[in-house]
């Protein structure tokens, strides 16, 4: 299984919900969002297993589920995969734990660790933050637009930008060679999940087009 492109992806935080994750899943779900990642930082390993097996369960059929960070969750709901970071387990790791059948996404900040990740085997990269960003406290410095630019020129892999994306700026994002885009703040704080996918689900497809 590979990752779809040309889609909004959307990366669950319990901590900006205003519903809840399990409604905002199901409103992305209901707007046509195909990629969904469980990202929880603050839940026992117990209550966490039991919420991405309900996710999953949500996303059959419908989109790939991956799970952040955590390969032992991921594991026990078997998830179509995970995303990791530079600093999670390593890469070759969670290859091997995996196999190659699983996604594994992962984290970069710069051309480097972009190329890297290509030659490793990484089915995608999240290129990370964009623009600055109060969502991931350890997020770093924003690397811009001309990263994604960079980054398309020499990669092959599918780029998801992630971090201080809005529908303001977007398009812009697109128009630099990203395939998907993570709007966090911008989704899970607004009071309509549903209708803030579908209008990125929108832009992203008319990007695409132009």
């Amino acid at each position: 299984m590979k990752l779809n492109e040309d889609e909004y992806y959307l990366i669950t935080d319990s901590k900006l919900s205003k519903k809840g994750t399990l409604s905002d899943v199901e409103n992305a779900l209901k707007a046509g969002c195909k990629i969904i990642q469980y990202r929880e930082k603050n839940k026992s390993t117990k209550d966490m297993i039991k919420e991405a097996k309900e996710l999953k369960k949500k996303c059959e059929g419908k989109a790939i589920f991956l799970v952040n960070d955590r390969i032992d969750v991921a594991l026990a709901v078997n998830s179509n995969g995970i995303h990791i970071g530079q600093d999670d387990i390593p890469f070759e790791i969670a290859r091997k734990i995996l196999g190659n059948e699983k996604i594994i996404g992962l984290t970069v900040h710069n051309l480097e660790e972009a190329v890297k990740a290509e030659k490793i085997g990484a089915d995608y990269i999240g290129l990370s933050p964009i623009f600055d960003t109060n969502t991931k406290k350890d997020a770093g410095i924003a690397c811009g637009v001309e990263m994604i630019k960079k980054v398309r020129e020499i990669v092959n892999l599918p780029i998801v930008a992630i971090g201080g994306i809005d529908k303001e700026n977007v398009n812009e994002v697109i128009k630099m060679g990203a395939d998907s885009v993570v709007a966090i703040s911008a989704v899970l704080c607004s009071d309509d999940v549903y209708k803030e996918v579908s209008d990125f689900i929108r832009i992203i497809k008319e990007n695409k087009l132009k």
